[in-house]
């Protein structure tokens, strides 16, 4: 079964622990907030919320800034890195 995404250039993949939600991720190579180093791909179709969110993704956890100011931890089931 096929699923919808609109990662670009995906680097890797996590499952966070809290929800169950599945994300993408990508290098961050906007230039902007480079202690950041990853793009988490997001799509909340219901409150048209589409793009990504800056972040550092580590093996079990994933620091995602959600504005210029606030600051996530989420928590992570599994993070597979794509390979090439």
């Amino acid at each position: 079964m096929a699923y919808y995404t609109h990662t670009v250039a995906p680097i890797g993949c996590f499952t966070e622990k809290e929800v169950g939600n599945y994300f993408e991720y990508s290098v961050n190579d906007t230039g902007m907030f480079p202690e950041y180093p990853h793009k988490v791909w997001i799509g909340n179709t219901l409150c048209g919320d589409q793009g990504f969110r800056f972040a550092k993704v580590k093996k079990t956890v994933a620091y995602i800034l959600t504005d210029e100011e606030t600051l996530e931890r989420w928590s992570l089931k599994s993070n597979k890195e794509y390979t090439v």
